[in-house]
């Protein structure tokens, strides 16, 4: 359940497989709001007080997966990424020119988030990468529980890449930990420079953005420092690459970014297991 929109998660299909999800189940006790009505401060005896619960409560179990999902990601080092964007920034691409570039370096899997189809997750198959298609119905985005679930279902081998690609939306993924080591913000040339400032919550929990489709530049009256000046007003430590699936650019510097995350990750001692781990809501 999303604590900023209030969707619903109930129409979770992965790879196919349609069941409820199982993770954040919202039973209402006496006295307790609807998350969809917690958004709405005039809601008849909503205190501010209860409408905070709500979301710590919400966010409380999702962190308590994310931490399971981390845990077997640091046993297996294994460095995970969550690509976040709008709808039409180019994600699926660059994933696919990265998962071809990375061919023969180490291997690559891939969970895909979109609310309809296995599109995405067909083109990452034929670019070369085992992939799950997580779909989430009325949801606006991924969160740790489905991550968990779909993990299950690919061949994870130790010392590879995992790449987490949310649902298109810049507002709700932002709040969701999947146990990923690294927010990755994506912005297109074709979107507004303003982004950054429209959305801060997503630039501010990223560590990295790449400023993508740059081969297109030529083209449009895209301002590149107005966005990259934008995007550190709002984090002033996040790192940007300059990038284009198309013309190659950046890639050299992204991989770069990957290699390093890796050898990271490959030194990285797992934390001890804790017995909620993956313990289910039915």
């Amino acid at each position: 359940m999303c604590t900023t929109c209030g969707c619903g998660s109930d129409q979770v299909h992965i790879d196919g497989e349609g069941q409820r999800d199982r993770g954040f189940v919202y039973r209402p006790h006496r006295g307790h709001v609807h998350p969809a009505q917690a958004q709405h401060s005039h809601a008849p005896g909503l205190a501010p007080a209860r409408m905070v619960q709500v979301e710590r409560d919400i966010l409380s179990k999702n962190d308590a997966y994310a931490k399971g999902n981390r845990r077997i990601l640091a046993e297996k080092r294994i460095f995970a990424l969550n690509l976040v964007s709008s709808p039409g920034s180019g994600k699926t691409t660059l994933l696919c020119k990265t998962i071809e570039l990375l061919s023969g370096r180490y291997a690559v899997a891939v969970i895909e988030g979109d609310q309809q189809t296995e599109q995405d997750a067909a083109r990452i198959r034929a670019a070369g990468a085992p992939a799950v298609q997580i779909n989430t119905g009325k949801g606006c985005h991924l969160d740790a529980s489905m991550v968990g679930r779909a993990m299950e279902k690919l061949p994870l081998r130790e010392g590879s890449v995992l790449m987490i690609e949310n649902v298109g939306n810049l507002v709700c993924p932002a709040a969701f930990d999947l146990g990923e080591a690294h927010k990755v913000v994506i912005l297109s040339v074709t979107e507004g420079e303003d982004k950054p400032l429209k959305y801060p919550d997503m630039f501010r929990a990223a560590d990295l953005m790449l400023l993508n489709k740059c081969d297109l530049l030529p083209y449009l009256s895209f301002e590149v420092d107005k966005a990259i000046a934008f995007a550190l007003r709002v984090n002033p430590a996040l790192r940007i690459i300059r990038t284009s699936a198309t013309s190659g650019e950046g890639m050299d510097e992204w991989l770069a970014w990957i290699d390093e995350g890796l050898a990271r990750a490959s030194q990285v001692q797992p934390a001890a297991p804790h017995a909620s781990h993956y313990r289910l809501v039915e």
